[in-house]
């Protein structure tokens, strides 16, 4: 049988989940790479030059923020199968599906390399397999039912959102700390709730989490493909 998270877990959950809806509205979709993208020919029409070089920035920012995207799916789409893998006992899965979220945590922070260089992505990926750490330490301990190690784990994400926040900040001031933070922290509480969902059987409710997930990560993507866009406007241009 499964166990119930202490209360000071089941408050940290909530957070999480309760920061998932704040930072809805922090890349809100009329702002976003995507959404202007899709005016570009007729902006470009009915204006100079000027709006030509706009239209050509929105574009490779458009096509930055679906790079991204595909990137932070593929991250929760192996995370998932490492999870739907563990709960099943079925280690050739597990080993097959670790291998690929370490690959896609490798190419999430290559690509930043571009801009930041070979020591930010090392960096970025040793943060970036902290948090698949946690993650799959919750996710043991999940299936254990071990809730003391549950209450670690969480711990874990949580000092894990900090450090990213913090590096990704000081690397680019359109990433504020604190909104970084924010969206990191509903992340790992979206992880924390799947988890919990496929170790329940509860799949109606996962394919909903699954759904906020998704379009959770592309905040991330959007977010993360715009603030780009307006530190190194000369690359976007």
């Amino acid at each position: 049988m499964s166990q119930t998270l202490p209360s000071k877990n089941v408050a940290n959950r909530r957070r999480f989940l309760t920061l998932a809806v704040a930072t809805a509205a922090i890349v809100p979709v009329s702002e976003s790479a995507l959404a202007r993208a899709r005016h570009d020919h007729s902006k470009t029409a009915a204006s100079g030059s000027d709006a030509q070089k706009n239209a050509a920035s929105d574009q490779k920012t458009f096509q930055t923020a679906v790079a991204l995207r595909d990137l932070w799916l593929g991250h929760i789409f192996w995370v998932r199968n490492v999870s739907v893998a563990a709960i099943d006992k079925n280690d050739s899965a597990m080993k097959a599906s670790e291998k690929q979220a370490v690959a896609n945590a490798q190419a999430i922070a290559a690509s930043i390399e571009p801009f930041y260089g070979a020591p930010a992505r090392d960096k970025f990926f040793k943060l970036l397999a902290g948090h698949y750490g946690a993650v799959k330490a919750y996710l043991v301990a999940a299936v254990a039912g071990d809730v003391s190690a549950q209450a670690k784990a969480t711990q874990s994400l949580t000092s894990n959102a900090d450090e990213i926040a913090t590096f990704l900040s000081q690397a680019n001031p359109y990433l504020p700390k604190d909104a970084v933070q924010s969206l990191l922290l509903a992340h790992g509480g979206h992880h924390i709730q799947q988890i919990q969902q496929l170790r329940d059987r509860n799949y109606d409710a996962e394919a909903q989490t699954w759904e906020e997930m998704k379009k959770h990560v592309y905040q991330i993507a959007d977010a993360t493909a715009d603030a780009l866009a307006k530190q190194f406007a000369k690359k976007f241009s």
